[in-house]
């Protein structure tokens, strides 16, 4: 199976950008990476099953509630994609093997099997460009505005991995700049009901993550990517209960993250 050639959008596609609170005055940018599982119906189904459709191989269960109860909670931009993470993996450098697998998990994606170089790149300008430039495009205003900007990434993460339980309640991720991730650490470890993971379950690394190295660390943003195990967010309660979660915390947050004022003398 191969991609047709020229792959687009018909007119009757969402665009691969959800926006919510485009006005919204908090310091905090949210981006969502895996929010939504839509696939593009010039490639199908990808040879993949609907049931399988469903599960974390194709996008951030759960997150998707988060992120828009947290955007409306903090009056914070929200920039998400609304495609499938197997059509392109929208925190994957494009060169990364894991950037369109053939393989997620144990599953074989058929339809992201021997892909022509065009094809590959008709999936970044379709889906991974728009979806970035939205991103690039939004701290570029609100830089030119001297608006603070804050950066965060929201993913959720499966209970078990691999046959291995992951016993974090949520986890907060850094790569070269982990001074705001150490601060959710510890506020949410004030909670002595919830383990709470200091880079796991993941960790951001330049070779398999895209947005925090391209939109925050290039640009010197304070940020830090938030990891929400699934089990927690999964019902239809859950994803707002750690909006308001977050939100809370982000609100404690936020003066220790204003710019440092020095006297004039």
């Amino acid at each position: 199976m191969n991609n047709p050639p020229g792959l687009r959008l018909e007119d009757d596609e969402v665009p691969p950008v959800f926006e919510d609170s485009p006005e919204g005055r908090s310091i905090y940018l949210l981006v969502c990476d895996h929010f939504g599982f839509l696939i593009p119906r010039g490639l199908g189904d990808l040879g993949v099953s609907p049931s399988e459709l469903q599960r974390h191989i194709a996008y951030d269960i759960g997150i998707a509630g988060v992120a828009r109860h947290l955007s409306k909670a903090l009056d914070a931009h929200l920039l998400a994609q609304r495609y499938s993470r197997l059509v392109i993996d929208c925190n994957r450098p494009p060169t990364a093997a894991s950037s369109i697998p053939a393989v997620s998990e144990v599953t074989p994606i058929l339809g992201n099997r021997n892909l022509s170089n065009e094809a590959r790149e008709d999936r970044r300008r379709v889906v991974f460009d728009p979806y970035h430039r939205a991103i690039s495009e939004t701290i570029d205003r609100r830089l030119r505005a001297d608006r603070r900007t804050v950066l965060i990434s929201l993913h959720s993460f499966t209970p078990v991995y691999d046959g291995v339980a992951r016993p974090w309640h949520a986890g907060a991720l850094y790569n070269r700049d982990k001074r705001l991730s150490n601060m959710i650490i510890d506020s949410l470890r004030r909670d002595p009901g919830l383990i709470v993971g200091d880079n796991e379950p993941y960790s951001v690394d330049d070779r398999t993550d895209y947005t925090i190295p391209m939109h925050a660390e290039r640009r010197s943003l304070d940020h830090a990517g938030i990891e929400i195990r699934q089990d927690l967010i999964a019902d239809e309660n859950g994803p707002r209960q750690w909006a308001d979660r977050l939100a809370q915390l982000f609100r404690e947050l936020e003066p220790a993250l204003e710019p440092v004022k020095r006297e004039v003398r």
